[in-house]
């Protein structure tokens, strides 16, 4: 088993190196520049989010969709995960996480305008959409669309429930004494009374549960902000200065490169905001909108609220911390933020374990809809029942279970789920172009499109 392990966490290092960061950055770059940035066009993305389109067909609102695929990437990734990379890249990790969510805001909206033009609806009048139904019907690429379904499905129990109960069992315990066997049985039940009413449940649920978790995280992180005042403008020269000088990390960094920060503020902004994994468009398809540009831009504002927000401030607060105390170990992500936390006079740690229970139970909910649709993909609706089942028992599975190889093997797949992704946003970006052509850049977005309503 331990050489197994070994060989798993060589394979998602790998699959993780600069082969699939360079792909997934320039294919962010690319898409950026063939769209004309439609980055400019976020706040009329936010408005859109927040607003029912009553003339689409689809089986969530606009704001469910992005609630539930907002559920799946606010995750513990946005506390723990920002602090690894600072920890391992330096404070100039924080700018290159940041830029990666700039530019992850054209593949995003990039998916979710493939989700909704080529989504099917069902025998029971549900949509389903997704990149196995972009490789399928837009490429004729059926083969490729089952292997993005069976890495979505095998990521799914990994990185979307396992290790996230395990995360919660974990701090439950270390924070209060809660027994793993009691957290499972608690976190199960719970996923239990949502999954099983479908999609409406979960978006429901998510719909209350993501503007609650992240408005009180990013409440948090501002009084934390303010604590550290005296240290904001040095924050910010340090973070910027690092990006670009090894000789400006300072602070203790020693060893830390421009190479470094780049890399693993990257990888830990394109892990985080999942712009070009393939799984937000799934839950997207399920939206009702009159046209794909309209559901494209409510898509895109999910990874500027995850990345270019929270992930961004939850740097400064590490970085911050690290200045206020130049002694604290900052090597290691979870012990920087908890002493980032801390500084919140009393109700800190309990603020940390809101966050990280809060964030790692609606991703849970999130990634069992995007495992649920691969697995139907492959083997249709009476497959389902089944599978949700299998969801609730892993839940509990994962509180009690050491998941150190889980983690590995979910990595991977989450690595193997972008490559299709991938290949039908790059073959299938003039078709992006052209929509967003007719609809956005043509001030049409308002506009019925008969194919999609």
């Amino acid at each position: 088993m331990e050489e197994l392990s070994v060989i798993v966490e060589q394979v998602s290092s790998f699959l993780w190196s600069w082969p699939m960061i360079v792909l997934l950055l320039g294919t962010h770059l690319y898409l950026t520049i063939v769209l004309k940035f439609p980055q400019r066009k976020i706040f009329t993305a936010i408005k859109l989010s927040v607003v029912k389109d009553k003339t689409g067909s689809g089986d969530v609102s606009q704001f469910g969709a992005l609630a539930t695929s907002l559920a799946a990437t606010i995750g513990t990734g946005n506390i723990i995960g920002v602090a690894t990379a600072v920890a391992l890249g330096g404070p100039g990790a924080v700018f290159w996480c940041w830029i990666t969510g700039v530019l992850g805001i054209a593949t995003k909206y990039s998916e979710g305008l493939l989700a909704i033009k080529y989504r099917v609806k069902t025998e029971d009048g549900t949509m389903i959409g997704g990149p196995m139904y972009a490789l399928e019907r837009g490429l004729n690429m059926k083969w490729l669309a089952m292997l993005f379904c069976i890495f979505t499905a095998i990521a799914s129990f990994g990185i979307g429930n396992t290790v996230q109960s395990n995360a919660i069992a974990l701090l439950l315990n270390e924070t209060y004494s809660v027994p793993p066997i009691t957290s499972g049985i608690l976190v199960s039940m719970a996923t239990a009374l949502v999954i099983l009413f479908g999609i409406k449940g979960i978006a429901k649920v998510c719909g209350a549960l993501v503007p609650f978790m992240a408005i009180f995280y990013v409440l948090c992180c501002l009084v934390i902000l303010y604590i550290n005042s005296p240290y904001l403008k040095e924050t910010f020269t340090l973070i910027f200065n690092s990006a670009f000088s090894a000789r400006a990390a300072g602070g203790g960094f020693v060893g830390t490169t421009v190479m470094m920060a780049a890399r693993f503020g990257i990888a830990r902004g394109l892990f985080s905001n999942e712009s070009g994994l393939g799984s937000a468009p799934i839950v997207a398809a399920a939206a009702q909108t009159r046209n794909p540009v309209r559901q494209a831009l409510v898509s895109s504002s999910g990874t500027f609220w995850d990345t270019v927000v929270v992930c961004a401030l939850t740097g400064l607060v590490l970085v911050g911390s690290i200045i206020a105390h130049p002694n604290i170990d900052h090597t290691q992500g979870a012990a920087l933020t908890k002493v980032a936390f801390d500084k919140i006079p009393i109700v800190g740690s309990l603020v940390l374990s809101v966050g990280i229970v809060t964030f790692a139970f609606s991703t849970i909910l999130g990634w069992s809809y995007y495992g649920e649709k691969a697995v139907e993909y492959l083997g249709g609706e009476k497959v389902v029942i089944y599978y949700r089942l299998m969801w609730i028992a892993a839940v509990f599975v994962g509180a009690i279970l050491n998941l150190s190889l889980v983690w590995s093997v979910a990595d991977s797949m989450n690595a193997l789920m972008a490559i299709p992704n991938l290949i039908a946003l790059l073959l299938l970006s003039k078709v992006v172009v052209k929509e967003t052509n007719k609809f956005l850049w043509s001030g049409n977005i308002d506009r019925d499109d008969p194919d999609t309503i």
